[in-house]
């Protein structure tokens, strides 16, 4: 099958196209024929190496985090999905691989694809759909009423994030550029910080939870902004050791992480506020909540553009200038 990998990390290794063999079913897999795959800043930080002392995979390397697609065949110990059911899914970590024609998903990190949305639609859906679930729903257990700010509202996740957030009855504040300000309003956002013009720490306060995507400057920024008892979940990091737990990762990087997250975990405490670090997780039972939401039209999929398969490395390099308003798709059939 034509495939899209990666033979080393580093901000320089070029995706390249080649001859792969399909994959190989266990008897709880399900063989998806994909017709689109999501292209996620996620997909970038796999590339250059930033996960893998938790995530050490081996080269060559198919990269891709969520995809939609057609069931050819199932496992001897599948019942939930048959051949020709359309399905849509964020892959299990240690087996991801959407630049492909073919997956091989584990049928609990797999879910019926929405009726209404196209594969292209669908595909832009799981990865960040699972973390707005996670982040949200899990993590913040936020309620209605509460106030939440949202970073990067007009990306991947933050255009899932405050639909879902609005859903849950909070109100929401983000941040984005001029640009897309009265865009990110039209999604549901009530309160807009152009970050070109207002500093967020200056104008908002209070909040019960911040949703962080961005680097180490804004994180340490979003303490301040909540009120005692507060929530900073982060995306981008620092990993935490209760991330290293769940991870089942060893004593020494248990360790690591620890150290890793002390400065931000420690100002955190000061401020009577917590910190916790979210790398979001396969899971097919969440993505049928979130068709559910799809279906009833609270969550509507944001398509920036979508590119050709054989246009797979112009597509991560157009994420990777983090100028996307919503998903980037490749059509794979």
């Amino acid at each position: 099958m034509k495939a899209f990998i990666i033979d080393r990390y580093g901000k320089k290794a070029a995706l390249r196209a080649t001859e792969i063999p399909e994959p190989e079913l266990g008897k709880d897999d399900v063989l998806v024929q994909i017709h689109a795959a999501g292209v996620n800043p996620l997909d970038l930080k796999i590339r250059d190496g930033e996960f893998k002392m938790i995530l050490p995979y081996r080269m060559p390397l198919v990269l891709g985090n969520d995809l939609a697609g057609v069931v050819v065949r199932v496992g001897s110990g599948v019942q939930q999905f048959k051949a020709g059911d359309e399905v849509y899914a964020r892959p299990d970590d240690n087996r991801i691989g959407a630049f492909a024609e073919f997956i091989a998903i584990d049928q609990r990190s797999l879910a019926l694809k929405p009726k209404g949305l196209t594969m292209e639609e669908a595909a832009s859906i799981p990865l960040v759909g699972l973390t707005a679930w996670q982040a949200l729903v899990e993590k913040a257990n936020l309620k209605k009423g509460q106030k939440v700010l949202i970073h990067a509202g007009s990306g991947g996740v933050g255009t899932l994030a405050i639909q879902l957030a609005k859903h849950l009855g909070a109100t929401v504040a983000t941040t984005t550029s001029t640009a897309n300000v009265e865009w990110v309003k039209r999604l549901g956002a009530d309160i807009v910080i152009d970050y070109r013009k207002d500093d967020f720490e200056k104008v908002l306060h209070d909040y019960d939870v911040v949703l962080n995507s961005l680097g180490t400057e804004t994180l340490e920024k979003s303490l301040r902004i909540l009120k005692p008892g507060g929530k900073l979940i982060s995306i981008s990091g620092p990993p935490d050791v209760d991330f290293a737990k769940s991870a089942g990762l060893s004593g020494f990087l248990k360790l690591v992480m620890r150290l890793l997250s002390y400065g931000i975990r420690k100002k955190a405490r000061r401020r009577g506020v917590s910190y916790s670090f979210l790398y979001m997780r396969a899971s097919g039972e969440q993505l049928r909540k979130i068709t559910a939401l799809i279906d009833s039209r609270v969550i509507r999929p944001v398509v920036d553009r979508v590119f050709p398969f054989e246009s797979t490395p112009e597509a991560l390099a157009y994420v990777e200038t983090g100028r996307a308003k919503g998903k980037v798709i490749v059509k794979v059939k």
